[in-house]
């Protein structure tokens, strides 16, 4: 059984959905990035950059046990060994590739950074904010160039459009119109009512605090100097 160590963020959904489309067995271990879990030296082990999702497979290569973290590598690391959502060799496979590292390298951290200077930082900073909210329209530009040719941003479905769609679900935390990309916006719909995703998106539903609003203790948890020593 696949060990899953997360917590309801778009990265940790990335892993819960795939776990689900897959059909592998799991269990969750919720670790709670609000209260400082990550930086538990247990859990450092196996994610020395404190962060989640990070799985451990006790049945990996050889047999042997294996702990991979890094979301974008574990969704490579179960498409190759289920056999599932990438291709194993071809244009097919570097297309997935190449989407798959779209979404790590631009849609994740570009994003991630709209919602935190449009939500989270503690002072409005306005450069900051119209940057990140640019760049994040750029992407969505991109993507609904992209799925204007094809159903699914690599051809058929796979890792690449389970990595995206988590951080596309709400996109007015980003300053964007989803009616502007009707392309991104029907892609979007078509993977929310396939029903592994929606069984991925219960990931700790129950202890999930999808709010803008956090305490003082997890702001500095998450954004001061607790995120910083060195360990």
């Amino acid at each position: 059984m696949i060990e899953l160590y997360a917590w309801p963020t778009p990265n940790g959904f990335k892993i819960s959905i795939m776990l689900e489309e897959v059909g592998l067995p799991y269990s969750v271990h919720p670790i709670d990035i609000g209260k400082g879990d990550q930086f538990d030296p247990a859990f450092l082990r196996i994610s020395p950059n404190n962060k989640i999702p990070t799985i451990v497979d006790p049945e990996g290569p050889g047999g042997k046990s294996i702990s991979v973290f890094e979301s974008g590598a574990i969704l490579i690391y179960l498409a190759e060994k289920t056999g599932k959502l990438m291709p194993r060799e071809g244009a097919g496979r570097y297309a997935v590739l190449e989407w798959l590292m779209f979404q790590m390298g631009g849609i994740g951290p570009m994003l991630g950074q709209a919602h935190h200077f449009r939500l989270y930082a503690p002072e409005q900073i306005q450069y900051a904010i119209d940057r990140y909210t640019n760049e994040s329209k750029r992407l969505y530009a991109v993507l609904d160039r992209r799925l204007a040719e094809r159903e699914y941003v690599a051809g058929e479905y796979s890792i690449a459009d389970i990595a995206i769609m988590p951080w596309l679900r709400y996109p007015e935390r980003q300053g964007v119109e989803i009616a502007d990309y009707p392309n991104v916006r029907r892609w979007r719909e078509a993977i929310a009512a396939r029903p592994a995703v929606q069984r991925g998106l219960q990931l700790l539903a129950d202890r999930s605090r999808r709010s803008s609003q956090m305490d003082d203790k997890q702001r500095e948890v998450l954004f001061g100097a607790t995120q910083y020593q060195r360990r």
